[in-house]
């Protein structure tokens, strides 16, 4: 018989079945968040060992480009003043230190320095520190020994001045050291200062914590973070500054982490080059190598123990502590900082007090101008990104070696800003603006360059983009054309400075006029262009053909394309200050084109060389049509518009050169070289309104002013060997003996020389028939 199942019954039904314990809901529910909690957790600690290890094994530091001037090389002879020295050992942040302790010290005594140079990894090779001696006599360099050895010494270069970095969109700079580097006292001074137990504790310190923990909880808030280095690191190198329990959270487990990756040694290192100690301007100075620098002028391992131990208590707080704001907390900081590192032995107790009583020595400034030089860093920065990448030249620590000379830079920008003041003062001009750029002669390598009237903040570089009419600057390429057909001119062929309209394609018609609004009559190509005629140019321009003058132009440099209008010829066509100096720069170096260049090298962080920009030259025009007009441009100098020149030079200088003026006096130009240096002018308003001034009363001034300070070489014009040289009468371009009253000893290319003389040469020739025989000299 089958077994029956039964129902119990009750008086309300059938039986409920038996309910679950609340005490095991609340166990199951607890479960599954831990669980989920632990999942999260373990993800969150992922994300983190991933953000740790990709930051600290990757490119871990954004190193920002930095950029130096020319070297100053010391030498017996070199033309620089004691006054001028002494400038420059303090823009290298020399100190003066009678024991010469440390590299970049020095002391005097008279017109005597002795200095003990800085080692430096230049493009080309290592200069070790030596000691040297350096005496002056009153314009020059008398000599330059090795001080230990007493022997004269040739050539000392000194380590260059930087003049600016290019930083990424952060902007922070460092100078990167390996813990070997460091010394060991500065460890042995943030091991008693920051974290006594760093090479026994896992990355935090609970003792720390529990201390911060009280004191958070007597002060009401978070005051005392408790941090271990490796805390400090992730704090720095990962998260924000804030304040709070998330962020604080987020760096015990990214010193967990840190600890558990990589070795103590690791930590530290990376530790020494990322901590924060204070601010530059707009730029965070992170790293105890870019610190010691900051703050005192010398590199980390020549500090002594009071500057370590200064360095140690910024950590503390580079605010706070700042040795510049604050001096007196900075050397209580410090003094304690010494008094941590005596209790923990590793000085002793005499080395601590000697160091409390030594006074806080800092350079004094707050702010070093990291880009002093706008304008020749703007064109520093266009020529390197033609061959890097931007994220490349801002973060790889690129050295960039110029060839700006900071003195020539720093006297020409206060030249330019007194000149323009003075002629704002004593004339109607109003508003001016300038642009000038400055070469050596012999290599075209940029030695300064101004590109505001204000050169202390960067904006529009009017010596690279200010495209304006040259005018009369022009006048030498129409010469240098003509001159290469001797078929037709020479220097003394007579041309008509008269009236000339010319017929335009559209209809019109162009009829220039000089200056003076005056005509000249017959006069020698020399005469024309020394006084800058307009018509005598116009005429000799339409002969040769426009399109030959423009080629003769593109030779020169330029490579701007020009319209093919008569009015080129007196310099209608506009290029920007830095072509005109390219153009003249070709005429400077005897018809040999050498493209003008500010950087001499570009090196990687570990010191190899990546690119350098060697000296280039070509032939671009005529040698010897170029010496002729080079003649021609000292005649400018000595007779014609720019005679003013030599008020203040001697008259043996041999100054080329040529003023220019555009149309209702809009732009003053002035183009001209010494021996030494060529120098182009520009002065104008950014409205384009008149200014009164011409490139005589105008640019000639400034470019005077300047050159009469930084020129030491005059011009000397060396003749190709195919010039022969003529005695010729001014007056009618004929031959003529020297003693005849217009006379003038000309060059002539063979055969293109007068072959009839003047009556007065005809006078002398009845006499003494001689001299006609020697009348042309080699």
């Amino acid at each position: 018989m089958a077994e029956k199942t039964t129902k119990r019954n009750t008086r309300y039904g059938a039986q409920k079945k038996p309910t679950q314990p609340k005490s095991h809901w609340f166990r199951n529910t607890v479960l599954r968040v831990f669980v989920a909690g632990t999942f999260l957790l373990f993800c969150f600690l992922g994300y983190l060992d991933s953000s740790v290890r990709e930051q600290f094994e990757g490119k871990r530091w954004a190193i920002p480009a930095h950029v130096f001037a020319s070297p100053v090389e010391l030498y017996t002879g070199q033309n620089l003043t004691a006054e001028k020295f002494a400038e420059l050992v303090q823009r290298l942040n020399y100190r003066q230190d009678s024991q010469l302790q440390v590299e970049g010290s020095y002391t005097k005594k008279g017109q005597q320095y002795i200095i003990k140079t800085r080692a430096f990894d230049f493009w080309d090779g290592h200069e070790p520190s030596r000691i040297v001696s350096v005496d002056f006599n009153e314009s020059a360099i008398a000599s330059v020994m090795d001080f230990s050895e007493g022997k004269e010494i040739a050539i000392v270069r000194l380590d260059p001045v930087q003049i600016g970095s290019f930083y990424p969109a952060i902007k922070e700079d460092r100078i990167l050291i390996k813990l070997e580097e460091c010394p060991d006292i500065l460890i042995k001074g943030l091991l008693a200062s920051e974290d006594r137990n760093f090479y026994n504790h896992i990355g935090i310190s609970f003792r720390g914590i529990a201390r911060a923990i009280f004191a958070n909880f007597q002060a009401g808030g978070l005051v005392q973070g408790g941090s271990t280095i490796t805390q400090q690191l992730a704090k720095n190198f990962y998260l924000t500054p804030e304040r709070s329990l998330k962020r604080k959270i987020q760096e015990v487990f990214m010193a967990l982490i840190l600890e558990f990756r990589y070795s103590k040694n690791e930590i530290l290192e990376a530790y020494l080059n990322e901590i924060y100690l204070g601010q530059d301007g707009a730029s965070s100075i992170h790293g105890f190598g870019l610190a010691s620098e900051f703050y005192f002028g010398t590199a980390l391992k020549d500090l002594n123990l009071e500057q370590t131990a200064t360095l140690v208590a910024l950590v503390r707080g580079p605010s706070q502590y700042d040795p510049r704001r604050y001096p007196q907390r900075a050397v209580e900081r410090r003094n304690l900082v010494l008094d941590e590192m005596a209790n923990e032995e590793y000085i002793t107790v005499e080395q601590a007090n000697l160091a409390k009583q030594k006074p806080l020595v800092i350079l004094p400034r707050s702010h070093t101008a990291k880009n002093r030089y706008p304008g020749f860093l703007d064109l520093i920065k266009r020529q390197l990104k033609q061959e890097y990448r931007e994220e490349d030249l801002t973060s790889d620590g690129l050295r960039i070696f110029t060839t700006l000379d900071t003195q020539v830079q720093d006297t020409l920008e206060q030249t330019v800003s007194k000149q323009l003041s003075q002629m704002e003062k004593s004339s109607s001009a109003k508003n001016l603006e300038a642009a000038v750029v400055v070469t050596r002669r012999d290599s075209g390598e940029i030695a300064a360059l101004v590109s505001a009237r204000e050169e202390s903040a960067s904006g529009f570089n009017r010596a690279l983009d200010a495209v304006r009419p040259i005018g009369s600057l022009m006048k030498p390429v129409v010469y240098l054309t003509a001159l290469q057909y001797p078929n037709k001119y020479t220097i003394s062929t007579r041309v008509s400075d008269s009236d000339i309209s010319v017929n335009l394609p559209n209809g019109t018609t162009w009829s220039p006029k000089n200056y003076d609004h005056r005509e000249h009559g017959n006069v020698s190509l020399l005469t024309a262009l020394a006084k800058s005629y307009n018509l005598a140019t116009v005429r000799i321009g339409l002969e040769i053909g426009v399109a030959r003058t423009a080629k003769t132009l593109k030779e020169m440099g330029i490579t701007r394309e020009v319209d093919i209008y008569p009015s080129l010829l007196l310099g209608a066509s506009s290029l920007t200050p830095i072509e005109v100096t390219q153009m003249y720069q070709t005429l400077a170096g005897d018809g040999f084109l050498t493209p003008l260049r500010g950087i001499r090298a570009v090196v990687a962080d570990g010191g190899k060389q990546l690119q350098s920009y060697p000296y280039v030259v070509r032939q671009a025009v005529d040698p010897s049509a170029t010496y002729i007009v080079n003649t021609m441009l000292q005649e400018v100098m000595h007779q014609g518009t720019g005679h003013s020149a030599y008020d203040n030079f001697p008259k043996d200088y041999g100054l080329i050169g040529k003023t220019g003026t555009t149309n209702d006096a809009k732009d003053s130009w002035f183009a001209g070289y010494t021996g030494d240096y060529l120098s182009v002018v520009w002065l104008g308003r950014d409205d384009n309104k008149p200014i009164g001034l011409t490139g005589a009363t105008g640019a000639l001034p400034v470019w005077i002013d300047l050159m009469k300070q930084i020129s030491k070489q005059p011009v000397t014009l060396i003749p190709p060997d195919n010039i022969t040289t003529a005695w010729v009468d001014m007056g009618n371009g004929l031959l003529a003996n020297k003693a005849c009253r217009n006379a003038k000893e000309l060059p002539y290319l063979p055969g293109s020389a007068p072959t009839s003389y003047s009556t007065c040469g005809q006078a002398v020739i009845d006499q003494d028939k001689s001299w006609f025989d020697n009348l042309f000299t080699e």
